[in-house]
């Protein structure tokens, strides 16, 4: 495409490419970072959310940021990059995110309609394992009683799962 001028309505479809493989390279370079949501809005706004196996400094967010835009002519197209790390009210959209969760509350809810509010206690390639309190009647006799319940939910199972901030 070198020296013809490219039609406007593919310059979105460039960018999202490019800003793709730059993105990738990235990522490679910093393997314990992984790629939650990457957008371009209107007006080639882009949009990247990045979470870490330890986390995601200030730092991380740089290096990727960088390597994008250096690598990005604003000549050819305008655009606005926000590069960030995932906040704790989009959830967990990641397997590896789960990981860093570990002895948190979390608030689950399953394809079948569930909700289940538990402590993450450990984590698979497959599933994840709560673990929480609940009060139900006495077996025997009047009142309730307090009871350990525990759910190994597969990935498949969660519909949406969110950390829950505790005071």
């Amino acid at each position: 495409m070198r020296g013809r001028k490219v039609p406007s309505f593919y310059l979105p479809m460039l960018l999202k490419d490019k800003v793709q493989s730059l993105l990738t390279e990235a990522l490679e370079e910093r393997p314990a970072l992984f790629l939650i949501s990457q957008k371009i809005h209107p007006g080639n706004i882009i949009e990247i959310i990045v979470d870490g196996d330890g986390g995601v400094t200030v730092e991380d967010c740089i290096a990727v940021s960088r390597a994008i835009e250096h690598n990005l002519d604003r000549e050819e197209e305008d655009f606005s990059l926000q590069v960030m790390s995932a906040g704790i009210s989009e959830g967990l959209v990641h397997r590896r995110q789960y990981k860093n969760n570990i002895g948190r509350k979390l608030k689950v809810k399953t394809e079948g309609g569930d909700t289940i509010e538990g402590e993450l206690v450990s984590v698979s390639d497959d599933s994840i394992d709560l673990v929480w309190k609940a009060r139900e009647p006495k077996p025997i006799g009047k009142g309730k009683i307090t009871v350990t319940k525990e759910a190994s939910l597969s990935y498949e199972e969660i519909k949406e799962a969110k950390v829950m901030i505790t005071f």
